[in-house]
C-alpha cells in the first residue's frame, strides 16, 4: 500500500492545535501551551478536532466522560465489525509542549486520510480517539478518560473528581458542552494504536524513525507522612529535637539508594523518585513538625517496583526507631507494567519496512492511555523521536519530518490490521 502522508497538513493541524492555550515566550526555542481539561482552550481544541474529523467523513461520538471518537466506515468495511482505533489526548500539563498527546490524535486522523487517498479498502471501520484528562493536571491522577472507557474507573467516580477550584469534572464537561451520551468501549475494538513522542533520547541516539514499545512501565505513587514535633529553632537543644524534615531527608536518600541498587542488581529501567515535600509549619525559626512526601516508583518489572517500595517502608521503620518520628505510607495509585500486543508490534515493524523507515524496540518509562486499553483488547504504543528527550516543557520538540515519518509507520500498521486483520 502506498500511503502518502501529507506532512504539511499534519503540521498545520498540530500548529493550529498548539494555538489553544498558547503561552508566549521571548525565547523562540519555546513552544508552550496550557490546555487543561474543561478550560476554554480545551473546548476550542475539541471543537476543532470534531470539525476536522467530520471534514474527513468520520462519524463523531462523545461519551459521558468527554472521550471523542471519530469513525470512518467505508463501503468495503463491515459496519458491525470491531473497529481498529488509534489516538491519544489533547489536554496538557501547565506550560507543556505542543506534541505530547496531539501528535497521536492528529497522526491517527492523517493516517485515515492517507488510507482514503490511497483507496485502501479496510474490512473493518477505522477510528480516531481523543481521551479525556490523560495528564491528570486538573482531575484525578491521569489516564482518566481511558480508565472510564475500559472499566478501570467508574463513571460516577470520574465525574465527581474535583479541580483545585472545587469544580467537578462533570460540571466542567457540561460547561464546555462535552459531556455526551454515546458509548465508547475499547473492549469492542479489534486493536488500538497510540503514537506519542518518546520523551527520551533512545530513538534520537539510534537515528531511528519510530519506536515500537515492548512494555509500558508500571507506576506506583506512595503518599508518606513523617510526624515529628514542631518547636522553637533557637530554644530547642539539638538533642531534644524530633525533626521531621531531617528524618525526611534520610528517607529521600534511602529511596534513591534503593532504586540505584535495583538498577545495579536486576533492572536497568527501574526508577524511584521523591518528587514532592510539604513541610509544616514551614517557618525558618521552627523545627519542622511534619513532612508529607510524594514518591513515584516505576519499572517494566513489577518485582523491581515492589523491592523499592519495600525499601521505602523499611526506611520509615528505621526512622521511627532511630529518630522517634511517627510515619505512615499509603499507596493510592498503582498500575502494573503493561506488555504491548506482539501481533500489533509485528504489524508496525512490517509497516516500517514497507515504508523504508527504521523502527526499533524499546520500553516506555511514562504512562499512556494504551496501557489502559491493553487491559481489554490488543494495544500497541509507537514513538516518534524527541529532541534531547525533553517533554512536559515548552522546549519539547519533534521535527516535522520526524512527525510525518512516524505517522507513515502508524498509517501502515493501521492499514495492515484493518485490511488483513493481522
Amino acid at each position: 500500500m502506498d500511503l502518502t502522508i501529507d506532512a504539511d497538513r499534519l503540521r498545520a493541524d498540530l500548529e493550529a492545535n498548539a494555538a489553544f492555550g498558547r503561552v508566549e515566550y521571548d525565547d523562540p526555542e519555546k513552544r508552550g501551551r496550557t490546555n487543561r481539561t474543561g478550560s476554554e482552550a480545551n473546548a476550542a481544541a475539541r471543537d476543532r478536532l470534531v470539525e476536522r474529523m467530520e471534514a474527513a467523513g468520520l462519524d463523531v461520538a462523545v461519551d459521558e466522560v468527554g472521550n471523542v471518537l471519530g469513525t470512518w466506515t467505508p463501503e468495503s468495511a463491515d459496519p458491525e465489525a470491531a473497529p481498529v482505533v488509534s489516538g491519544s489526548h489533547l489536554d496538557s500539563v501547565p506550560e507543556g509542549g505542543i506534541f505530547d498527546g496531539p501528535l497521536g490524535v492528529y497522526a491517527a486522523l492523517e493516517a485515515v486520510r492517507a488510507m482514503q487517498a490511497a483507496s485502501v479498502d479496510p474490512e473493518r471501520p477505522v477510528g480516531v480517539v481523543s481521551f479525556t484528562e490523560e495528564e491528570g493536571s486538573t482531575f484525578g491522577n491521569g489516564l482518566l478518560g481511558s480508565s472510564v472507557a475500559t472499566g478501570e474507573t467508574t463513571l460516577d467516580e470520574a465525574l465527581a473528581s474535583e479541580s483545585d477550584d472545587g469544580e467537578t469534572l462533570g460540571e466542567a464537561l457540561d460547561r464546555i458542552g462535552y459531556r455526551g451520551d454515546d458509548a465508547i468501549g475499547p473492549a469492542r475494538w479489534a486493536a488500538f494504536y497510540e503514537l506519542h513522542v518518546e520523551q527520551d533520547t533512545v530513538l534520537e541516539d539510534a537515528g531511528a524513525d519510530a519506536g515500537v514499545v515492548t512494555t509500558i512501565t508500571g507506576i506506583t505513587h506512595c503518599e508518606v507522612a513523617i510526624e515529628g514535633e514542631a518547636n522553637h529553632a533557637g530554644a530547642t537543644a539539638m538533642g531534644d529535637r524530633t525533626d521531621a524534615l531531617a528524618a525526611a531527608s534520610e528517607f529521600v536518600l534511602d529511596v534513591e539508594s534503593a532504586a540505584n541498587a535495583v538498577v545495579d542488581e536486576s533492572s536497568a529501567s527501574a526508577v524511584g523518585t521523591v518528587g514532592s515535600l510539604t513541610v509544616s509549619p514551614n517557618a525558618t525559626n521552627v523545627v519542622p513538625g511534619r513532612v508529607d512526601a510524594g514518591v513515584d516508583v516505576r519499572d517494566v518489572e513489577a518485582a523491581s517496583m515492589e523491592t523499592i517500595v519495600s525499601a521505602a517502608r523499611e526506611s520509615l521503620a528505621r526512622l521511627e526507631r532511630e529518630r522517634g518520628v511517627e510515619t505512615s505510607l499509603e499507596r493510592p495509585f498503582d498500575v502494573a507494567p503493561t506488555p504491548m500486543s506482539d501481533r500489533l508490534r509485528e504489524a508496525a515493524h512490517a509497516a516500517a519496512t514497507d515504508a523504508g523507515r527504521t523502527a526499533i524496540d524499546l520500553h516506555s518509562g511514562a504512562a499512556h492511555d494504551a496501557m489502559r486499553v491493553a487491559r481489554v483488547t490488543d494495544a500497541s504504543l509507537l514513538f516518534a523521536p524527541s529532541r534531547d528527550g525533553i517533554s512536559h516543557n515548552p522546549r519539547e520538540w519533534t521535527d516535522w519530518a520526524d512527525c510525518a515519518a512516524a505517522t507513515e509507520v502508524l498509517a501502515g500498521a493501521l492499514a495492515r490490521v484493518a485490511v488483513g486483520g493481522e
